[in-house]
Parts: structure tokens; sequence; C-alpha cells
């Protein structure tokens, strides 16, 4: 009973040997960390964990950033939904609020991500696929018909056009009668992720983040309750980084974040408490609570050290998390409802304040009504019958748990200090460095699954027959017609000397430091499209082009 972990080790492996020595392997996890077979309080020996600990609520976070956590109230229930046209998402939202969603998030089809409007040439076959197609207020109004938006929370996963989409969302909370200091929800704006792994940029790396920067002064002045960005890694993972990339690419976008709020003139306790982050959660289930426990604490220290931050919740690290839906097979694909709850059950054990779970036919088709009350009562379950959230970080003082975290803030926070010997986020992304870290990475995982030493169930082991599933969503193609049709005729009724003035003036505003908010506002209020809103800018601010990486 009194010998070192060394030394059962030692004489456990002697044991296994002849039976299956093959368990005894080196064992790694996604961000390269050696996991030993067996963790003790000599693993905590190299660190002050107690002080690292604390207690929910408190800095550093570690636990939660609630005291009592899901004791007071349950993670937000926000399935991501949009597809085809504003009336059929609706139908969808409204549906899902039925069975007991608590939160709107909501889905754009590519066009509207970058700024085309649905009958230009460049959006031809993309209308209303990957989400809602959204020209004008008109849609904006469409798609909220019937649900009071002062009675629920709206996430927006929009980046390069979330100045204007939240401008929609602004003038229809006036159209209902909505006072906007009362509007709770949050627009993604993470225009940095989109250069290192996703491609839906418009402008340069300049004016995006003025934009962001504008959205950041506009709402902390207007929309007090509104989260004014959620910095994401959830992409960042599905490009293929480690769970420890995912960590540090996403803090230090935020440190970026808030280096161009202050460079702009804001103070850091007056924005920084309304930043919120967006995670994916994979399969190590060990990794990925670790993982959420270690950037809740390193993010906290930046803001405390690194900003001064004064005001608590100016160091609380709000996340959102989604299922990983780089994990979803369409081999097999009921075993996606597995692969989801157990994703499910990190994030909440990690601490998440709302969560998105995958539907088991995406690898298919854009989520069937049947898929996705499968996905939301999997959150119900654990939400209502495991008991999981009874206690406040129910695996914290777990010797491997702890152990873990460590490793993960002291890998995450290497590759901070590299990005910063770099020049910061946006320097070390010209220079291609995070994108040339996922793809590397990317590629190993792929190797790993190829030569079978990753196990994909259904894919390199345990395959089978593919089950055939039915009710699979199809977009039909005549939804394309009827959304341009939709925009002629918003062409034809609106003001158009209005409409033309407005758009002269933003391009004004945008030539000046002004902020763009207040002019967008107009332009969307005056029924300009999304397209042509964008046009302006393009003619300001320029484009983007890819970065070339060597």
């Amino acid at each position: 009973m009194n010998s070192s972990k060394k030394e059962w080790q030692e004489t456990a492996l002697a044991k296994a040997l002849g039976s299956f020595p093959a368990r005894w392997e080196r064992f790694e996890n996604s961000s390269g960390i050696a996991i030993d077979p067996l963790y003790t309080p000599e693993d905590l020996s190299g660190f002050d964990y107690r002080s690292s600990l604390g207690y929910p609520g408190e800095y550093p976070f570690t636990r939660g950033i609630q005291p009592a956590m899901y004791r007071s109230r349950l993670w937000t229930m926000r399935q991501y939904a949009g597809f085809a046209s504003a009336q059929e998402s609706n139908k969808r939202y409204r549906y899902l609020l039925e069975q007991g969603q608590t939160g709107l998030s909501i889905a754009f089809d590519l066009p509207t991500q970058i700024g085309y409007d649905s009958d230009h040439p460049l959006a031809t076959g993309e209308v209303g696929k990957v989400g809602v197609a959204i020209d004008t207020l008109e849609d904006m109004e469409t798609l909220f018909r019937d649900i009071p938006l002062n009675k629920v929370s709206t996430s927006m996963t929009i980046n390069s056009t979330a100045p204007i989409l939240l401008c929609m969302y602004i003038a229809l909370a006036r159209r209902q009668g909505v006072d906007m200091a009362m509007l709770e929800g949050t627009i993604q704006n993470d225009v940095l992720k989109e250069y290192i792994a996703r491609g839906t940029y418009i402008f340069p790396p300049g004016p995006s983040m003025r934009l962001i920067t504008d959205i950041f002064a506009y709402c902390n002045s207007n929309l007090p309750r509104w989260n004014t960005i959620s910095v994401s890694g959830y992409h960042i993972r599905e490009a293929g980084s480690t769970a420890a990339q995912e960590v540090a690419f996403t803090l230090a976008n935020g440190i970026a974040y808030v280096d161009a709020a202050i460079q702009a003139g804001l103070d850091t306790d007056k924005f920084a408490g309304r930043i919120s982050f967006f995670f994916d959660s994979h399969n190590d289930l060990f990794e990925e609570v670790a993982k959420f426990r270690a950037a809740r604490r390193l993010w906290a220290r930046i803001m405390k050290e690194r900003f001064k931050a004064k005001d608590p919740r100016s160091m609380m690290l709000r996340f959102h998390t989604q299922t990983a839906g780089c994990t979803l097979t369409a081999q097999q694909p009921y075993n996606n409802i597995v692969r989801v709850a157990i994703q499910a059950l990190a994030a909440v054990l990690g601490g998440t304040q709302s969560l998105h779970t995958n539907s088991f036919d995406e690898a298919y088709a854009t989520p069937s009504e049947e898929a996705v009350t499968i996905a939301l009562r999997t959150q119900q379950l654990l939400a209502h019958e495991s008991s999981v959230g009874d206690v406040v970080d129910p695996l914290g003082g777990s010797y491997y748990v702890e152990s873990l975290t460590e490793a993960l803030e002291q890998k995450a926070s290497e590759y901070i200090g590299k990005i910063d010997k770099l020049g910061g986020a946006v320097k070390a992304i010209e220079q291609g460095y995070q994108q040339r870290e996922i793809q590397e990475n990317s590629y190993k995982q792929q190797k790993a699954v190829d030569d079978g030493r990753t196990v994909i169930v259904g894919i390199n082991k345990f395959t089978s027959a593919t089950a055939k599933i039915s009710g699979l969503t199809r977009i039909d193609a005549e939804k394309e017609a009827i959304q341009k049709k939709r925009l002629q005729n918003v062409r034809q009724k609106r003001d158009n000397e209005r409409c033309s003035r407005v758009l002269n003036g933003l391009s004004e505003v945008a030539r000046s430091r002004e902020n763009v908010m207040p002019s967008i506002l107009e332009c969307v209020e005056a029924y300009a499209s999304v397209g042509e809103i964008c046009g302006v800018l393009r003619k300001v601010f320029g484009t983007q082009k890819e970065f070339l990486i060597f």
C-alpha cells in the first residue's frame, strides 16, 4: 500500500505481460500528452493544483463561472438550425421551442455569410443549402414570425456580415416593440478563425477588426445583454487541430480582439464581460473535460495579468459547445447518436453555458425532424435523468483530470507564447502559422485512422453493412427561384430613393472613423439587401485574397 506509483506500475506491467501487453503501450491523447495507466497524488506534486482549483464562481474559474452552476440553472439547449427559406426555418424553430429547446441558434447559407444576395451569379446552387437565405429585413421578419424577441435568446452564427445581420435583428426588435436593452443573444462575429480554418471572410483583417470593435462599442451603449462576439475554436478543431491547439489559437484570437478594442479606445471592463467563446466537444471524454477547465483558467489569467481587468466578469470564459461534426460517419449512422451523447456529457461535465447536439443524419443531409428531436432529447436526458448537473464540477480533484487540465493549460500557453513572438494572432495568421499547424496535425490524424492506430467504429473496425435511413431533408431546387422572386419584390416595393441615399451615407461613414453600426441600421431599415450593403463596403475596404502558405 505504501509503494510509489513507479513501483506499482512496474509490478502491474510485469503481471500484465503475456496477458494483454498491447494495453500497456505508450498512450497519447490528441494533444500529444502521454496518458499513464494510473494517476495518484504524485501526479499533482509538480504544481499547486489547489490554488488553481479554487471554488466555482471564483477566480480562476477552473470549476465553473457560477457558484451553483446547473443546480441553479441548466445550460441553454440551443439547437443550431436553418435551411431553405425563412418560412421553413421558422417552422423548424417553432417546432424546437415546442419540444423544449431553450434558445435559438441560426444557421445562414453561404451567400448570406459571404455577402452575396440570392440572385448573385456566385450564389447559384447554394441558396438555402447549408443554412437559411437572408437577403433583406423582410426575410428576417419572416424568420422570426410568431417568435417574440423579448422571450428568447438568439445565437447567430455569422461573421463577415455580422454587423448587417445584427442590425436586422435590432430592426426587427423595434418593429416588435422590444426595447433593445432587453435583447439577449450572441453574434459569432469572429473573423480571425475564418482566415485560419473556415474561409468565409470578405474584407482584409484591418477593416474586419474595425467592424468587430464597432459592434463592441455600439452594443456597449445600446445592447448591454448581448454577447458581442463568440470567439470560435469549433471550426479550428473541425479543421484538424489538437485540443491544445484549439484552446491556444482560440484564446490568441481573443487576445487580438481585446487588443483591438483597447486600441479603439474602449475600456476593458466595459466590453470584456460580453465576450463569449465557442468550442468543439470531441470523442476523448476526459481530454475534453480537461480542455474546457484549462481554457477557463487560462483566459481568467490572461485577462487579469495581461489586460489588468478588475471586474471578475471580464475574466469569466463563458462558452457554447457543439458536438463534433467531423466525427459523424455516414457508415452505421446510428452510431452517431452514441458519439453525440458522449460528447455532450463531456461538455456538461466541463461546465458549458449552452449546448448544441448534432443529429445522426448530418453526414447525409440537413437534419430531419426526427433526427433533430433525438439530438434535443439527448440533452434533456442528460439534464433530467443522469444527475450529472447535481454537483458542480463533479470531476474536480480527480488526479487524472487535474493533471490533464494542467498539461493542457501548459501546452496551450506555449502555443500562445509562440504566437506572441510572431507579433500576435493577426501577424501569425498572415505568416500561415496556425494554418500550417492545423494542416500538419490533420494529416497525422488521418494517417492514424488509415493505419488503424486510431479506431473509428464502422470505418476501420467493426464494419458492417450501412443501415439505410429514411426521411432525409431535401432542399428543393425551386426554393432558390422563389427566394430570388422574394428579393425582386422587395426591391420593387421599397423606397429606392431612400435606399440609395442611406447606402451612399454608409460609404461616407465607412471612409471615416465613425462607428458604422448606426449607418448599417439605416440601410437595413430601408430594406437594402445584404449584397448591396456589402457591395458598398467592398468598394471602401477592398476584399481579402487567400493567404499563401509555404
